[in-house]
């Protein structure tokens, strides 16, 4: 298997998302030509570069959901990245088909999209939910049986599937990211970003699912990106598969003092009590990332790190 080709187009689905608008630079700061598919229903188009000032960059406005209306973006293409699905994992519970539609199905038209174009290489985003309630900290990508406890990890482990079978079935490459929680001044989810919000709405109280000792690994967008390509252009294999995240963990307790103390002090921070946050929450995450440090990436921030970062800006930005 040979390393990323950037000598060819590269196709982003959901390159105007939070990461993949930061992908969508890097890729072309390396030279690449980048077609972007997008459906803006949460990415927005003011993340991305406009594409009548930067040669190489276009935009395709597609639902992955429908083939017809992205397929030829595919067109002799070096590789895709498909980052394109439902960033909200609790509105998946509530809709219990938006991830099946927007994730699984999306995917499976993605990957045959990819192979009708004879796309070699294939970048699935998954998510640390593939691995349930795990029982080893950190959790390796060799742990097993995963048993996912929300749709959206349903989804992202059913995507993992396709991704695998297809590289398998079709000689393709398949690269799968497996996300800690990333966070970065443009989510549009999350719970810092929820935090925010409620605290706009009620700016003297905070309320917190939970009993706030969950605790997770928080990795920033742009350490997101620089592993993810990383190991697209060191990885070697058919498929492969890769933590990431970062070595220590911040609880939901720190967070939300956090974003209390930089939107003035005021709140009272209140909890709901339980040791889970909501139907499908992960308490404890904490993912090992041996296998892409071994490649030469690390985190540039600490998850404490990505967390104050994050918060700063979002300050910042509303205020």
């Amino acid at each position: 298997m040979t390393a990323l080709d950037l000598g060819r187009p590269v196709v982003v689905t959901g390159g105007a998302g939070a990461i993949g608008a930061i992908l969508v630079r890097a890729l072309l700061d390396r030279g690449a030509t980048v077609r972007v598919v997008d459906n803006f229903s949460s990415g927005r188009r003011e993340h991305l570069p406009d594409p009548e000032v930067v040669p190489h960059l276009s935009v395709v406005d597609a639902d992955i959901r429908t083939r017809s209306t992205f397929e030829s973006a595919m067109a002799g293409a070096g590789s895709v990245w498909h980052l394109a699905a439902n960033p909200d994992i609790r509105r998946g519970t509530e809709e219990p088909n938006l991830d099946l539609e927007h994730g699984t199905i999306g995917t499976a038209n993605v990957l045959e999209a990819a192979r009708r174009s004879d796309v070699p290489h294939v970048l699935f985003s998954s998510s640390s939910v593939v691995y349930g309630f795990p029982t080893q900290f950190p959790t390796p990508e060799s742990y097993g049986p995963l048993m996912p406890q929300s749709l959206y990890g349903a989804s992202k482990l059913a995507s993992e599937g396709l991704v695998s079978a297809y590289a398998h079935c079709y000689g393709m490459r398949g690269t799968i990211f497996r996300f800690a929680n990333i966070i970065g001044p443009a989510m549009t989810h999350g719970v810092i970003f929820d935090f925010f919000r409620k605290l706009e709405r009620a700016p003297d109280r905070l309320e917190v699912l939970g009993d706030g000792r969950q605790s997770k690994s928080y990795l920033t967008t742009e350490d997101c990106v620089a592993a993810m390509l990383v190991a697209a252009e060191r990885g070697a294999g058919p498929v492969e598969a890769y933590n990431l995240g970062t070595r220590d963990r911040t609880s939901v307790r720190e967070i939300a003092e956090r974003v209390v103390a930089a939107t003035g002090g005021r709140a009272t921070i209140e909890y709901t009590g339980g040791d889970r946050g909501w139907t499908g929450d992960i308490p404890q995450q904490l993912l090992a990332i041996d296998r892409i440090t071994a490649l030469g990436w690390t985190p540039r921030w600490t998850s404490t790190e990505a967390v104050d970062r994050t918060v700063r800006a979002l300050a910042d930005r509303r205020s």
